[in-house]
């Protein structure tokens, strides 16, 4: 993580901050199965994860061992 969050609109920081801290905590994909995140696996592989922020946006993250990977903020709904 680089801490830069220019172009993320000011209304999605603080809930984009508040899962990336959860996430950077987390030991497993399961450990983000949290109230009001909406915790889900993605189709396809390799597998990834979903995390919802607001909206239509979410975040999303791979998983190798015991870290978060290629995690993004996706509008994909």
């Amino acid at each position: 993580m680089t801490g830069r969050s220019a172009k993320i609109r000011p209304d999605l920081k603080s809930r984009c901050l508040r899962r990336l801290d959860a996430l950077n905590e987390a030991s497993t994909p399961r450990d983000m199965n949290i109230p009001g995140f909406n915790f889900h696996g993605l189709r396809g592989k390799p597998k990834r994860y979903s995390v919802h922020v607001n909206g239509p946006w979410c975040v999303t993250f791979g998983w190798d061992e015991n870290d978060a990977v290629d995690v993004d903020l996706e509008q994909y709904h």
